[in-house]
């Protein structure tokens, strides 16, 4: 090891206490990423079905802790930062470059490619026929396509913060009871809510806003860094789950946070593959299950073979009520 000299400022700032030591910092490198037993019963906890954006297409459904149905594409071009199973078993997915839908037998019922020069990070199902997706690019754009038509039905610019900056502009967007959509503005630092019509009817002041949804109680959960918060229609931070919060675990990155039945909030830590490299003896945790008083009862961790999840972006319970698709965007359902 190459010998470290400090110069008079820094040795008196050590001798002083007022830097970290050398040992110091490796013990912090050295710290572990979560606790040595995890609470809940990891893969069968619930079923699930799961995706995230990692360097490969990959996406898997888990039930009584097996993985019984996966889908693994390493050639596939583009990160996929939406998925969502179907009520039918198809798999809707937003990959970068396109949006796909694809049986349970991964034949593709329908496609999308990107223009060059444009991103697709989210999608959602419609009804049957219908796919809502938004399109980062120059202009940005909401479009609804008539799948059973192969019509576009809807084709909306959306606005930006920097037009020419198209990979920072948007990554999740969801449609409302009301059949209004939210979208997370990551670029503008806002999350935005629009009708059919692509008229603005609210907006909140949010850093960096990867995604957004609407209670049931008329408030929103988003997530944004390492910052999960419940915001009431007046703008109030009603509940908020931070880094803090969890101080056994390493948290690396919020980005889908969702309301469960039960009352707690099941939130992903996606860890980034293209800016460290992914060690599975100590990555951390995918995702956490947490009461309403921020009490950890389900950390999922699963990253050595067979069941090598990956990085977590999207986990859709599998026990939780609803169909997916039953949404619709103002009079398209």
């Amino acid at each position: 090891m190459n010998e470290i000299k400090a110069g008079p400022v820094v040795a008196l700032a050590l001798f002083l206490g007022l830097l970290p030591t050398l040992e110091t910092i490796l013990a912090q490198d050295a710290k572990p990423s979560a606790p040595a037993s995890l609470p809940g019963n990891g893969l069968a906890q619930h079923d699930f079905f799961y995706a995230g954006e990692a360097k490969a297409q990959n996406m898997y459904i888990v039930r009584k802790g097996q993985i019984v149905w996966k889908y693994e594409d390493a050639t596939g071009k583009g990160e996929i930062s939406d998925a969502m199973l179907l009520s039918n078993g198809n798999v809707l997915f937003a990959h970068q470059f396109g949006v796909t839908l694809i049986s349970p037998e991964k034949k593709v019922i329908w496609n999308y490619d990107a223009p060059p020069k444009t991103e697709t990070h989210t999608a959602q199902m419609i009804g049957k026929d219908h796919v809502l997706f938004i399109q980062n690019g120059d202009p940005a754009k909401l479009f609804v396509v008539n799948i059973a038509t192969g019509k576009t039905v809807k084709d909306l610019v959306l606005p930006t913060g920097n037009p020419k900056s198209t990979h920072g502009h948007f990554r999740h967007a969801r449609l409302t009871e009301a059949g209004t959509l939210l979208v997370a503005h990551m670029d503008m630092k806002k999350v935005c809510e629009y009708d059919e019509n692509g008229k603005q009817i609210s907006s909140l002041d949010i850093p960096g806003p990867w995604s957004a949804g609407r209670l049931k109680n008329g408030n929103t959960l988003l997530c944004a860094g390492k910052s999960v918060r419940e915001i009431n229609p007046k703008g109030e931070t009603v509940w908020e789950l931070t880094a803090a919060d969890l101080p056994e675990y390493k948290v690396a990155q919020f980005q889908i946070a969702t309301r469960l039945a039960n009352g707690n909030t099941l939130v992903n830590n996606w860890v980034n593959q293209w800016n460290s490299k992914i060690d599975p003896a100590t990555a951390p945790v995918q995702a956490w299950e947490v009461t309403p008083d921020k009490k950890v009862v389900w950390a999922l961790r699963s990253w050595l073979d067979p069941t090598n999840l990956g990085p977590a972006t999207t986990i859709q319970l599998l026990d939780e009520p609803g169909v997916p698709e039953d949404v619709h965007f103002g009079a398209i359902k």
